[in-house]
């Protein structure tokens, strides 16, 4: 099965926090809360049937920029995507806070 990106040009109602976000054909993931939707198995594909919340639980950094891990609340599956220009520099703060708090509280 290929993973050829579609790209598609979809504005959409965030689900978890209801901005309206204007989708620019790469946007997979609100820019003000950074929830996203489990719709693809193939990036931009729209065929996975789960359509379940992604939470993002971390922010990771890779080649100069950063990653945010998304783990579905309803199946578990985990993705990255990259953070985008116009997210909400507060809201991959939050995430990137909220994932150290949460290690510091584990332990190794």
């Amino acid at each position: 099965m290929s993973l050829r990106f579609i790209r598609r040009r979809e504005n959409f109602r965030c689900e978890n926090c209801g901005t309206e976000v204007v989708g620019d054909g790469y946007t997979n993931h609100c820019s003000a809360c950074l929830y996203s939707k489990h719709v693809d198995v193939n990036p931009g594909d729209r065929m996975h049937n789960c359509k379940g919340l992604m939470e993002p639980i971390s922010i990771e950094q890779k080649k100069g920029g950063y990653i945010i891990v998304h783990r579905c609340t309803k199946c578990g599956t985990e993705k990255r995507n990259r953070v985008a220009k116009n997210d909400s520099i507060d809201a991959v703060m939050a995430v990137a806070s909220a994932f150290a708090r949460q290690a510091r509280e584990v332990g190794p």
